[in-house]
């Protein structure tokens, strides 16, 4: 029988690739540009976030691809370091640090939006 065994990439819909990159190049991704309409992505670890400007979406793409509809929780290493660099980059907490629970058990966890609007879930796994 088949089963899902992870991930390895998800498309974000925005309204500008420019200030999406530079968002979240400052939480550590890293900008890869790729295929032969030099196509942009964000990398971490052994992920990408596909990145569609809206309107000139690629195809097959989502029913309704909307900007700022997205609900995402990336796992950090430190969440103290994340909460400084944050706070470096002026990036406004909505709220953290909170306790959680993520796919694997409890976490601690900030809240912040992306330049569209979606909301970003930074969190630790509790030891």
């Amino acid at each position: 029988m088949a089963t899902i065994s992870g991930f390895d990439h998800l498309v974000l819909t925005v309204r500008s690739i420019d200030a999406t990159v530079r968002f979240y190049q400052a939480l550590g991704m890293s900008k890869v540009v790729f295929g032969p309409q030099e196509r942009v992505a964000l990398a971490f670890g052994d992920h990408k976030i596909n990145l569609h400007e809206a309107g000139r979406e690629f195809e097959p793409k989502a029913i309704a691809p909307t900007p700022g509809s997205a609900d995402l929780c990336f796992i950090v290493d430190d969440l103290d370091a994340m909460a400084s660099k944050l706070a470096a980059e002026a990036v406004p907490l909505l709220e953290g640090p909170v306790t959680r629970t993520g796919a694997r058990g409890p976490i601690r966890s900030l809240y912040v939006r992306d330049p569209d609007g979606n909301l970003i879930e930074l969190s630790v796994y509790e030891p």
